[in-house]
């Protein structure tokens, strides 16, 4: 059985919804809960699949949290890890840059050695720009709380489906 690391802020509202609902999907007694604001070097390479959970704050920025531990990301060696990127976004309010977060987050994974595992689909979404996408999809799972909620459940639940084909999880 893969080690399963999710990482997201335990302090954030729509974020550890969306955790919470994909730990239920995946099977929360395959996976360890860690809190992206106490998260160590250590304990982040300890696991084989890696999925962080990264909103975009402002316009198109990682939160602080994720920018602080950068740095550390920076320095390490990703090699022979499988990391997997969902966050929220709103693409009415910020159309410019939906899920830059995702985006900027997968980069620097795959920069690092990383697989990038959960690439989704942009149809079904309305905005002008986002450092998430690379032709027609996205480098992971994008969520709208604000203006698209009731597409949530829908979307975790094929993202989890995918993962689980593409991962054997």
């Amino acid at each position: 059985m893969k080690k399963i690391g999710l990482i997201y802020s335990f302090n954030t509202n729509k974020t550890s919804q969306a955790a919470k609902k994909i730990a239920k999907e995946i099977g929360d007694q395959n996976i360890s809960h860690v809190n992206a604001e106490n998260i160590t070097e250590k304990e982040f390479l300890k696991f084989d699949l890696i999925m962080l959970g990264v909103p975009t704050w402002f316009d198109g920025e990682l939160p602080n949290y994720w920018d602080e531990f950068v740095p550390a990301l920076e320095d390490m060696d990703l090699k022979g890890k499988t990391c997997a990127v969902f966050g929220n976004g709103d693409q009415k309010g910020y159309p410019e840059n939906f899920v830059d977060g995702i985006g900027i987050m997968a980069d620097l994974l795959e920069s690092r050695g990383a697989k990038l595992a959960g690439f989704t689909s942009v149809e079904g979404y309305q905005f002008e720009g986002s450092k998430a996408v690379r032709g027609d999809q996205f480098t992971g799972l994008a969520l709208d709380f604000e203006n698209q909620g009731k597409e949530i459940n829908s979307r975790i639940k094929n993202w989890v489906k995918q993962l689980r084909q593409e991962l054997g999880i």
